[in-house]
């Protein structure tokens, strides 16, 4: 399951994760801190970072129903036109009052697993990745945690944009996108939290990917 393991065919690119088990332990673990820190009464938000052509795009309800699916029930979802319609775009202000990030790339080709994220969506990206779950959705492979792919910073460097790579054998019953996902889904009302035991998971730190740069 780890990037360790020798990939088909000599192919660097045919694995399941990017992430080293060491990243993927650290991550699983922040994730289930996450989770069992949820209150009740706190709404769960995640916002959906697009470029404009991608909002205009005729495709773009179908595409936040399906990223609506995929995450737990109950959880609201942003995007620019909701959170900044009339107003000024003031990122640093919403971030902290969000529990997640979708980001949606232009993909390098119809079903390609590389997708590249804009200037805007870097900086958005940076600002949330070590601190919540952070998910590059994809057409063919659903949401990926943005800790299983390749990342490359590309030119030019006064607005540099963002490679990200999702994994050739990509598994969505994946620890890594299953922790996420737990970390997104709202508190149950009567406070139980099924089959899941977090004792073990509560004092490992979050560590972030230096390749997101």
């Amino acid at each position: 399951m780890h990037a360790t393991q020798k990939p088909r065919h000599d192919d660097p690119l045919d694995v399941e994760t990017f992430a080293h088990p060491e990243q993927q332990r650290r991550y699983i673990a922040a994730m289930h801190r996450i989770a069992a820190e949820r209150r009740r009464s706190n709404p769960v938000r995640v916002y959906v970072s697009a470029a404009p052509k991608t909002v205009n795009d005729s495709n773009w309800q179908r595409w936040l129903k399906r990223i609506t699916q995929d995450l737990p029930d109950g959880v609201e979802l942003l995007h620019y036109r909701s959170a900044f319609e009339g107003s000024p775009y003031s990122w640093d202000t919403l971030a902290g009052q969000l529990d997640g990030l979708v980001v949606i790339g232009m993909p390098k080709r119809l079903g390609s697993r590389v997708h590249v994220l804009g200037p805007v969506a870097r900086l958005e990206l940076r600002s949330m990745v070590a601190q919540k779950p952070v998910l590059l959705f994809t057409h063919n492979l659903g949401l990926v945690p943005v800790v299983d792919c390749k990342s490359q910073v590309m030119t030019p460097p006064e607005a540099p944009r963002l490679k990200l790579i999702a994994p050739k054998r990509w598994n969505r019953d994946s620890r890594t996108l299953q922790a996420a996902l737990d970390a997104l889904r709202p508190a149950s009302n009567d406070g139980q939290d099924p089959n899941r035991d977090m004792a073990d998971h509560l004092a490992t730190p979050f560590a972030v990917r230096s390749a997101v740069s």
